[in-house]
């Protein structure tokens, strides 16, 4: 087995992995919050507290993963494209 045809099965593994987990988990956790929702703080006395809501997620502690954001867009497009109206024929006269 050659060393490209060894790099492109390990390539399509994982592009095929990526895409199944962004088809059964389509969001993960933000990577600012770390899926919290918010920012720790912590008080005078070195102890956790909870800070304001993260401004990436708005609180919601998920975002969408790149390849599902990339995955919408292109179905969108794809069905934009695919409903235009049938050309009328000009009118004679």
């Amino acid at each position: 087995m050659t060393l490209a045809l060894l790099a492109s099965a390990c390539l399509l593994v994982v592009t095929l992995g990526y895409v199944s987990l962004c088809r059964a988990s389509p969001y993960g956790d933000c990577r600012k919050c770390h899926g919290l929702g918010f920012a720790m703080k912590t008080d005078r006395k070195g102890r956790p507290k909870r800070g304001k809501p993260c401004r990436r997620c708005k609180g919601h502690g998920k975002r969408i993963r790149v390849g599902r954001h990339l995955y919408n867009f292109w179905l969108h497009v794809y069905r934009d494209g695919s409903d235009t109206p049938a050309k009328t024929p000009p009118a004679k006269g």
